[in-house]
């Protein structure tokens, strides 16, 4: 099924729990195997084109439906149900086709949740529009386009509409979920029917207001001991606390210096090794920003040189530096994200055989599975999302702002930092919190049912 201009084509996961349906969903999406999993699925599977989804394992009709997104903007949200909080931990090619093969998750999210992964805007992961126009998006369309899948999922699974319905996701989700409960509040103030029950959103590490996101980076990178305290205070005089945008050419030469200092770090995890090889990320980091004379960094005393920007690019790779045209990864000439592993995903989302049976398109039709794509032409066109997050608090939605405490792509200073701008009164101080017996983050409650958390290091593959 191709996409029309007003609505995407997306694949629909859909697990249900095992007790029956009050209204039956669609049974040609039912999925009856997995290739890679042996015996019963822990719920009824559906999947076919409009969504990405997986549905609660406790009491369905009680448990809230979650709306997961990856970011990017190009990440497939195959790469949350893959590697992050899917039903399924996938081990390296143990089956005799050479496929992973699937265990069970103990930590799903499925297990108090029906989670829903959907690969937006149209053109990411398995979405597929036979109109190409549709691959020029933003963050407005996206948005909009998301509100109309949510209208007409929630249209064929009528039995849902009364559970509590969040929205959820990482990084570029920092832009892509306010936009969407934007809309959903838009349309909920209209009547449109079905009545979606949005009750709030949870956001990871995202990207939300440039001064705050981007200005974090070399405080956290002093804190965390990446740099050294000589460097710190150079660029610290240098720049006078503002480290992107517009800055003076000795601020950029002092800049470029920290970056290059960075570069061989797994941005999303400080603490856990890179997937690819040095030189890989070197490439990446030369293409994205310096000029090639960087490569010999520490065989010379002489200044740095300015480094030439490249529109639409900043610190980390990916964000917009202001409104325009993001430049996606692929475009840098990388195949996959730096330090992130996609092959197990790669090899199970393209073969024909799991194709087959979770009713997605072929090869031949939609090409490859790709964590993140450069088929689409993405404009960053809107600013900061702090007066959403104020709107949306203001109006009693929950909450949740967390952060991996290790993450150097969208560091927990900056989001923390905007989080206290709202002023909001402290109600829950800071505190930790545990799992298994061990601290597992800090957290602090604000009035307004708004909550900001932290985890220790990030522990999942993250696609930004």
């Amino acid at each position: 099924m191709a996409s029309t201009p007003s609505l995407l084509t997306l694949l629909l996961a859909l697990v249900l729990p095992l007790i029956p349906l009050a209204v039956a969903a669609p049974e040609k999406h039912l999925v009856t195997h997995l290739p890679g999993f042996d015996g019963a699925l822990p719920s009824k599977h559906y999947a076919g084109y409009i969504s990405v989804e997986v549905l609660s394992e406790r009491a369905r009709a009680a448990d809230p439906v979650v709306l997961w997104l990856n970011g990017g903007p190009g990440c497939s949200s195959f790469d949350g149900f893959v590697y992050e909080n899917g039903p399924f931990n996938f081990e390296r090619g143990s089956t005799p086709g050479g496929l992973p093969k699937l265990h069970l998750n103990p930590y799903s999210w499925s297990k108090v949740s029906s989670m829903m992964y959907l690969d937006s805007p149209a053109g990411v992961g398995m979405s597929y529009s036979l109109n190409k126009s549709d691959y020029t998006t933003g963050d407005l369309k996206t948005a909009a386009d998301g509100h109309t899948f949510l209208l007409k999922w929630f249209e064929l699974y009528p039995e849902f509409q009364s559970n509590p319905f969040y929205i959820s996701g990482e990084s570029y989700a920092g832009i892509y979920i306010p936009t969407l409960a934007d809309e959903v509040v838009k349309g909920a103030q209209k009547a449109l029917k079905p009545r979606i029950n949005l009750k709030g959103y949870l956001i990871g590490n995202g990207v939300t207001d440039l001064d705050y996101d981007l200005n974090s980076f070399v405080p956290f990178a002093h804190g965390m001991g990446l740099i050294s305290t000589d460097l710190f205070e150079d660029v610290s005089a240098a720049c006078h606390g503002t480290f992107w945008g517009k800055v003076n050419d000795v601020c950029q030469e002092k800049i470029d210096r920290v970056r290059w200092e960075l570069k061989d770090l797994n941005k999303y995890n400080i603490l856990a090794p890179c997937y690819h090889h040095p030189e890989v990320q070197e490439t990446a980091f030369v293409n994205s920003s310096l000029p090639s004379s960087f490569r010999k960094l520490g065989e010379t005393e002489r200044p740095f040189p300015v480094r030439k920007r490249m529109a639409g690019l900043s610190w980390p790779l990916g964000l917009p530096v202001s409104s325009g045209h993001v430049t996606l990864w692929p475009e840098l000439g990388g195949r996959s994200l730096p330090c992130t592993s996609d092959e197990l995903a790669t090899i199970w989302l393209d073969d024909e055989d799991v194709r087959a049976a979770i009713h997605a398109k072929p090869k031949s039709l939609i090409g490859s599975w790709e964590l993140n794509t450069a088929r689409i032409d993405y404009t960053h066109d809107t600013g900061s999302m702090v007066e959403y997050h104020k709107k949306f608090t203001a109006m009693g939605y929950r909450v949740l702002i967390y952060s991996g405490d290790h993450d150097l792509c969208i560091p927990f200073t900056g989001t923390e930092a905007w989080v206290r701008s709202l002023g909001y009164r402290v109600v829950d101080s800071w505190r930790p919190w545990h799992f298994g017996g061990q601290v597992a983050g800090y957290t602090q409650g604000y009035d307004h049912n708004l909550t900001f958390l932290t985890i220790k290091a990030w522990v999942w593959p993250h696609c930004s």
